[in-house]
């Protein structure tokens, strides 16, 4: 397998603060690895030491094959990075921008318009090539500023925390585009906070907690490693929640979880859900919802990141809009 970005035992500290504390990271080429923490958990510092934008105080890293600190040059011409917040300038029209942005990797003038047309078209925003910026709304405005990314068509994105403040139509609309990238080859980087995001997305998961990378796997078996499957029970009316409780207890031999009104156990056997509705029909208790299902990324967060006071990550309080574009030789 060959690894478009690759990290060992990444340090990095602002004063007293540890942001970093060892993390390793891989992403093989063509996939998108979800990079999961909350504020502060070091995310943002790690994208900018792999964007080259910081330097490790310990540890390495190598992105397409070049290392961040001895060759960044060569790491640049590979690479496309979109902040957190949109970063066009919003006097200029669509066009406008990637025009600019085509000229200062050096294109030519026909080049630059050509990739700028190109890109507007496959990111939806033909229609509104020549309105400003400042008119777009906020879905508009972050596809502009990944297509932004692109101009250069590298093979390396690096997302963070792209859909920050966007409604859920242009979240999809951006889980969209970022299929479409992994499925033309393109490796992503993705940092979020949002874990159906992730579980949409990524191929690959980090979670970070305090500096460190708590775990990692593929989204199943995160979930797998946290909890295996449960049976949730939802009664249809308030007063039999008891009874319920009584028959999932007395089959399971535990006693139910409860959260708000739905009541669940583990699933050691499969034998226990048929025989759980039949006792359920048995004593005439009718449910508005019976299901086996895996817990959910958001509850395997939880459980992976239970510790409180996560330190700041001060990198990315400082700095939360960093953009950087590939740049000319």
């Amino acid at each position: 397998m060959r690894y478009a970005i690759e990290a060992e035992g990444l340090v990095k500290r602002f004063d007293e603060t540890v942001a970093l504390a060892g993390v390793d990271l891989a992403a093989a080429e063509g996939t998108v690895l979800g990079l999961l923490g909350r504020n502060g958990a070091g995310k943002t510092t790690a994208v900018r030491i792999l964007a080259t934008l910081a330097r490790p105080d310990a540890g390495t890293a190598r992105v397409g094959g070049h290392d961040v600190v001895r060759s960044p040059d060569k790491v640049r011409k590979l690479i496309g990075l979109t902040g957190q917040y949109a970063s066009v300038d919003e006097n200029l029209t669509g066009a406008q921008n990637l025009f600019m942005i085509g000229r200062l990797l050096g294109m030519s003038r026909p080049d630059a318009w050509a990739r700028a047309a190109a890109l507007l078209a496959r990111f939806g925003l033909s229609g509104a090539a020549e309105r400003g910026a400042k008119g777009y709304s906020g879905g508009m405005r972050r596809r502009l500023d990944l297509a932004a990314s692109l101009v250069g068509d590298p093979r390396i994105i690096y997302l963070d925390e792209p859909t920050t403040g966007l409604d859920p139509h242009a979240r999809v609309e951006l889980w969209d585009v970022v299929r479409a990238l992994a499925d033309d080859g393109v490796t992503v980087l993705l940092t979020t906070q949002y874990m159906d995001e992730a579980d949409q997305l990524a191929d690959a998961i980090a979670v970070l907690d305090r500096g460190t990378v708590v775990a990692s796997g593929t989204p199943d078996s995160l979930k797998a490693e946290v909890g295996g499957q449960r049976l949730e029970v939802r009664p249809a009316r308030p007063e039999h929640r008891e009874a319920v409780a009584g028959i999932l207890a007395g089959l399971a031999g535990r006693e139910p979880e409860r959260r708000r009104d739905v009541l669940w156990v583990p699933v050691s056997d499969l034998s226990l859900p048929p025989e759980v509705f039949r006792r359920l029909d048995e004593a005439g208790i009718p449910v508005a919802e019976l299901s086996v299902r895996h817990p959910s990324l958001d509850e395997v967060f939880l459980a992976l990141t239970k510790t409180s006071g996560a330190p700041e990550d001060p990198a990315g309080q400082q700095e939360p809009a960093a953009t950087m574009e590939r740049t000319p030789a």
